[in-house]
């Protein structure tokens, strides 16, 4: 198929960070929520957001704790994107203040974590980090759509894991931690391409992403043993290969870039990494790029109208 997934040539790479491609561009009066925005990933994306002029929302799970980690004029609610009726009632909150959204950051999501269920039994990776989003957005869309904003969903190279297993996709046989990550991070990109044919005539442009590999707390589930065997550390917790990985400002660039570039203006419905447009997966198997299967425009419409039925919600009904 075509596709418009080739490098725009942004002047940024893997190594920049995300004050450096915010770098010129004011935020000021600009309107950002980005979900998990006190760790990790999430918390240098407010960050520097914030540092550009934004007002930042961060809903969290975990309110306290993200009050604790942010800095004063951060706005704080609560969110659990494994629950709608938190969800729900975030967004019912957030529409009653009457604002437009200039960006929307679905920055937060859990990796590889042990079978376990939410909701009518739900796979946790996939409600958390499609379902609760898909769900958010279209709850948000009376938000998002005013303002003609950037909605960034922030996905992964493990989206190579896996495409959708459209005949079980709540992994009710046979589980596996890492592709059914793959295929809620495959999710995420679908969501995005479709979510940018439904949005760009309103003005709304979606795009996904791959951060890049960054040791943050989304490693939460994985045993030390694990990652000593996947060659990330050794024994002791030491990093082997420091320069396989990003830090955290460098990993939040890429999300921070499609959410604020005026490069990608008059674009949309495409996956990033390294602060550009990524190309296509190469046929070797190299886990570089993005695979077809995230990018299928007839499958991103087919895993939209599947959420919708799931989460009860659509904007654009």
């Amino acid at each position: 198929m075509t596709t418009a997934q080739h490098k725009i040539g942004s002047g940024f790479g893997a190594r920049s960070t995300a004050d450096d491609v915010l770098q010129g561009i004011d935020l000021s009066g600009k309107l950002a929520i980005v979900t998990g925005g006190y760790s990790g990933l999430g918390l240098e994306t407010t960050r520097s957001l914030t540092k550009a002029g934004a007002h930042v929302v961060v809903p969290a799970r975990r309110p306290a704790v993200a009050r604790e980690a942010l800095v004063d004029g951060v706005e704080v609610d609560e969110l659990d994107l494994g629950d709608l009726d938190s969800v729900r009632a975030f967004a019912e909150r957030f529409l009653a203040s009457g604002r437009t959204l200039d960006i929307v950051i679905n920055n937060a999501g859990i990796m590889a974590c042990p079978e376990t269920r939410v909701g009518p039994g739900w796979e946790t990776q996939f409600a958390t980090n499609h379902l609760g989003h898909f769900a958010l957005v279209n709850r948000l869309w009376p938000a998002i759509e005013p303002g003609g904003a950037r909605v960034v969903a922030v996905s992964s190279a493990g989206h190579h894991f896996s495409g959708i297993r459209w005949d079980d996709v709540h992994w009710q046989h046979g589980y596996d931690k890492w592709e059914a990550y793959g295929q809620a991070k495959t999710a995420n990109v679908l969501f995005a391409v479709h979510l940018d044919r439904l949005g760009r005539d309103s003005g709304v442009r979606a795009f996904s992403l791959h951060p890049g590999g960054i040791l943050t707390p989304l490693q939460r589930h994985l045993e030390k043993q694990e990652m000593v065997e996947r060659g990330w550390i050794d024994e002791n917790g030491t990093v082997l290969h420091p320069e396989a990985f990003k830090t955290p400002e460098q990993g939040a660039a890429t999300q921070v870039w499609a959410a604020t570039s005026p490069q990608l203006t008059g674009m949309g419905g495409v996956y990033c990494e390294d602060c550009d447009i990524a190309e296509p997966a190469p046929a070797d198997g190299t886990r570089v790029g993005v695979c077809e299967h995230a990018i299928d425009p007839e499958q991103a419409a087919r895993l939209w109208q599947l959420s919708a039925e799931l989460t009860g919600v659509n904007a654009f009904a």
